[in-house]
């Protein structure tokens, strides 16, 4: 059984209670809330610093506002500028036990131990990363989910890393509480766990009872975090700064993406924030089926303590205790992947650090998100970018995808994509004779990443907690199933998103996708349907309804127009076929041979009738398709406007097939006539009597 494992990992933050050596330095006021219910009161507080000890007094207020202190890089610099040593202490304290467990390594390669079964070596990576801070166990943490980077045993003991800790003491948390919420924890709580349940890196978690009856999960933030998260940030941003100096063929903007880092990072320090972000979360995608998101109890939430709703459940990866509970740990891997298709490429709202210490399987088989605190956003155009990049990948479109590079910014447009389209098409050559679904995100993230050097890409910040998410929910994945493929079970909500949204991006994607030279690909229509029908949220009437919708616009007109000749290819190569069966008919079975023989449809109009027939195939298996209700939604499709336009183009095409055959066959006739009138007249001529003399 779990509590909430509140690792740490977050968006908006503000500043502490307890004031930092930094903060004070830079007198910087805060005004923290309190629950809404609670009195103004005053609290005065210190924080205990590396070089001295200062107090301050916090103004407490019931308002849901508060002062936040954001990452400003310049800001840091500035104040570490004017502390070398410490800086140069930190550095030392890093590189010598970093420097001496690489050298631990080479030594015991030397000696032919082998080192990816050295226990003894897997505890001491997890102690150095415990040692070295916050920023050093997220490292861990996310190479915790990469089964396959890491050796099983180096795997075992970095999991330890997501809330197995070590914990601060008892006195200085409730010390915080009591200064956060105004009142010490047993005034409170009626219960509180003696011990943390949970540690992790931010934070630690006690399991706590309201008078009210409900078990919660109270989360409290270890002391002097910001401090040391701060000096490991300047260190790293002055080496990426340097490394992009240094390094012409580094064109990332690996400065950039380290303060996209920063900011999520100081944003997860306030807790006030991630209550904000659990309720966002919810409304957004707590309706989605199995998908479970905890309640914030905000009259017991402040900026370094949140106390949120207790789930009793199961780590994902504990796949024998989830066997015994009859749980399928992998339709919950589908859960989650679908619901982060959902974050990424619908509402841009996305959970940055879904390792499995933030995912539980509760006891009745749902998907419970714990924390989120490092949450991050993608703009609209990022995420039509990224599902136009899928669907090309998926139909090895790599002229299309070079484009989709160039909108997404990785590429800039004056960027020559001549030598970089067959590029593409190497890195995804694996997935020749088979879908390129199969592939896994990393396999084609380390591909990517080689061309990236090679050709003139440049990784834009927000691309970095992307894939880091993506990565990391492959890992538990791939834990689970070794087969498993997010690619795979992405794609149908990709398909539905094509078919089905109004963005004028994805319109033009799909025009993109479905015509060729002026040709209609009906093969890329039915993947698309074939596809689409998987999604959960896909069923016959929404795709009949935004279809109807979307073709009887001005948005529409183009499709509409080529896909009413499709339509009319195949009611002509159908009436060809049924009249020719017909002659053929009359002509061999019933023995009229005055009847000529009508001519069956083309290879093409063939080909298209085989396509319409097997698109009606799919839909007939798709979700909602019932043929008891499908007089009556016939009934009141014909009397929508865009239906009866539709109609009328067709009826109007095919009219004028009709009268341009009628007119064909009367001409051909008429010529057959005349030549036949002409024949005979020469036959009567030559059997005239000769004259007489």
């Amino acid at each position: 059984m779990n509590a909430k494992t509140v690792p740490p990992t977050s968006q908006p933050m503000k500043q502490d209670t307890h004031v930092s050596e930094f903060a004070n330095s830079h007198e910087l006021s805060k005004t923290e809330r309190v629950p809404e219910n609670r009195a103004l009161v005053q609290v005065v507080s210190s924080l205990p610093d590396s070089e001295e000890t200062q107090e301050s007094k916090v103004l407490v207020t019931t308002k849901t506002e508060s002062v936040a202190i954001d990452y400003n890089p310049q800001e840091i610099e500035a104040h570490y500028q004017k502390r070398p040593l410490e800086v140069l202490r930190r550095i030392i304290t890093v590189l010598i036990p970093t420097m001496t467990f690489a050298l631990g390594l080479w030594w015991d390669s030397k000696r032919g131990v082998v080192v990816k079964n050295d226990l003894k070596r897997a505890v001491q990576l997890r102690e150095l990363l415990t040692r070295l801070g916050p920023a050093y166990i997220k490292i861990g943490q996310a190479l915790s989910t990469r089964p396959d980077l890491v050796p099983p045993i180096y795997l075992e003991e970095l999991t330890q890393l997501q809330d197995k800790l070590p914990a601060f003491p008892n006195e200085i948390a409730y010390q915080f509480i009591k200064e956060e919420l105004g009142l010490p924890p047993q005034e409170i709580y009626v219960e509180l766990s003696t011990e943390p349940i949970a540690a992790a890196s931010l934070g630690q978690v006690y399991k706590g009872k309201l008078s009210s009856g409900e078990e919660v999960a109270v989360k409290v933030q270890r002391p002097d975090l910001r401090e040391r998260i701060t000096i490991d940030l300047y260190i790293l941003r002055k080496l990426a700064a340097w490394a992009k100096k240094q390094f012409k063929r580094v064109r990332s903007d690996l400065v950039g993406i380290l303060d996209e880092l920063g900011d999520r990072i100081f944003e997860e320090m306030d807790y006030i924030h991630e209550g904000q972000n659990a309720e966002r979360f919810y409304q957004l995608y707590g309706h989605m089926k199995d998908v479970y998101v905890p309640k914030i109890y905000w009259e017991y939430t402040n900026r370094r303590v949140l106390t949120m709703e207790w789930i009793n459940g199961v780590k994902l990866t504990q796949t024998e205790e989830l066997r015994d509970l009859g749980i399928n740990a992998r339709y919950l891997i589908e859960v989650g992947v679908q619901c982060s298709l959902r974050q990424l490429l619908e509402h841009g709202f996305f959970h940055a650090d879904p390792h499995p210490g933030n995912l539980l399987a509760t006891f009745d088989g749902q998907l419970a998100y714990l924390d989120f605190g490092m949450m991050s956003e993608i703009q609209p155009q990022q995420r039509y970018g990224l599902i136009e990049a899928i669907v090309h990948v998926v139909n090895r479109d790599f002229d299309g995808l070079a484009k989709d590079y160039v909108k997404l910014d990785f590429l800039s447009p004056e960027t020559d994509l001549t030598p970089i389209i067959p590029a593409f098409a190497n890195v995804f050559a694996d997935a020749q004779g088979a879908s390129v679904a199969e592939l896994n995100i990393k396999s084609i993230t380390d591909d990517l990443s080689a061309l990236m050097y090679e050709y003139p890409f440049r990784v834009p910040p927000y691309y970095a907690l992307i894939i880091r998410s993506l990565v990391t929910l492959e890992g538990i994945a791939i834990y689970i199933d070794p087969n498993f493929k997010v690619l795979s079970e992405a794609y149908p909500y990709v398909a539905k998103r094509l078919l089905t949204d109004p963005a004028p991006e994805l319109r033009a994607s799909l025009q993109d996708l479905l015509f060729k030279e002026n040709r209609f690909r009906w093969n890329r229509l039915e993947n698309l349907l074939r596809n689409a029908r998987n999604s959960q949220d896909y069923d016959f009437n929404l795709v009949a309804n935004q279809t109807v919708d979307f073709l009887s616009s001005e948005r529409g007109a183009f499709i509409r127009d080529k896909l009413v000749d499709e339509i009319v290819k195949g009611f002509d190569a159908l009436t060809k076929n049924v009249l020719h069966n017909f002659t053929y008919l009359l002509r061999e079975r019933v023995g009229i041979t005055a009847v000529n023989e009508t001519p069956s449809a083309t290879i093409e109009q063939q080909q298209t009738l085989d396509h319409i027939q097997r698109i009606l195939n799919i839909l007939q298996q798709t979700r909602g398709f019932d043929p008891a209700q499908l007089a009556p939604q016939i009934a009141q499709l014909l009397f929508n406007p865009g239906v009866q336009r539709l109609g009328q183009q067709v009826a109007n095409q095919l009219a004028q097939k009709a009268v341009a055959r009628l007119i064909r066959q009367l001409l051909v006739s008429t010529e057959v006539n005349s030549v036949e009138d002409s024949n005979l007249g020469q036959s009567r001529r030559l059997s005239l009597p000769a004259a007489k003399v």
